[in-house]
């Protein structure tokens, strides 16, 4: 399969993700916008939000997609993050039910016990996908779904562009980045149980060009994607 380093255009210094996003955390919420992974939460047909009772909310960062899925009225939401700096401000906000610092492929939280597993922006930091798919997988209750919010591969194949950060008055800092082709996440899914239920894509369009005026050259070109997979119910 392809790395990302193949594709890096930027080469910018690059840090562990724990310490790029303690880094990030005091200015993440004003560089990440709603149409890159909550509108695209918005489109989707399943899950039927307001049926959720428990969602594990992994790499919940500042509490962006908890605060959401509680205007969905989801009730009960637990976050995990590695990042303890990102985690300090999802406690600020207030969304989650419970907050744990781990990793997201080792949570620690108590197996079948959530209806829905909820992941945004985060499997490009995620060497291997499959032990993510086997730990939502462990968590999520029969007949659960699992929704993930990814970077599309193209758009990182394209730009070879990296998650990164500005700290204040510094240059931009990479966080560790990988590269995952759509058949890596379905292998990776259907091997631990999962079954493709929802595949939708969202597109550069003229909001981000208002936005990212430099990016006109990638009009029409896919950005993220929102993959949603069922655990059925009687596995």
């Amino acid at each position: 399969m392809p790395s990302f380093a193949d594709y890096d255009r930027r080469n910018y210094p690059t840090v562990d993700v724990a310490t790029g996003y303690d880094g990030w955390a005091p200015t993440y919420e004003q560089t990440v916008m709603d149409e890159m992974d909550l509108a695209l939460l918005a489109r989707l047909r399943r899950p039927e939000w307001p049926r959720i009772r428990r969602a594990a909310d992994l790499g919940c960062g500042t509490g962006r997609t908890g605060a959401w899925l509680r205007t969905q009225g989801v009730s009960h939401i637990d976050g995990v993050d590695v990042s303890a700096g990102m985690l300090e401000r999802a406690a600020a906000r207030g969304a989650h039910t419970t907050l744990t610092q781990a990793d997201v492929r080792a949570t620690g939280l108590a197996d079948g016990s959530y209806d829905l597993v909820i992941a945004s922006l985060i499997d490009e930091h995620l060497p291997e996908l499959a032990p993510f798919y086997a730990e939502a997988w462990r968590l999520a209750a029969p007949g659960a779904l699992c929704v993930l919010v990814s970077f599309h591969p193209q758009f990182m194949m394209t730009t070879g562009m990296p998650t990164h950060y500005t700290p204040q008055g510094g240059e931009p800092v990479a966080i560790s980045t990988n590269l995952h082709l759509l058949s890596e996440h379905v292998t990776a899914a259907l091997d631990a149980g999962w079954v493709l239920a929802e595949l939708t894509e969202t597109l550069i369009d003229d909001t981000w060009l208002a936005a990212k005026p430099k990016w006109r050259d990638l009009r029409g070109q896919p950005f993220t994607m929102a993959t949603v997979w069922s655990r059925p119910a009687q596995s």
